[in-house]
């Protein structure tokens, strides 16, 4: 396994699924890579959190 450059579908900026990751992506038995960058992810899960509490 090597590291993979991928394309995020929220803001198209490329970032790194490192060798790590998709180790532990497979360990977890998660088929689909990830669509969003890091920073991506994280205001998605903020906006989730958000919204959650109301």
């Amino acid at each position: 396994m090597a590291d993979k450059t991928l394309v995020c579908q929220d803001c198209g900026k490329e970032f790194v699924f490192t060798e790590g990751e998709q180790k532990f992506y497979a360990e977890k038995g998660f088929e689909n890579e990830p669509k969003r960058c890091p920073d991506c992810r994280r205001a998605r899960k903020q906006q989730k959190r958000s919204f959650e509490r109301r």
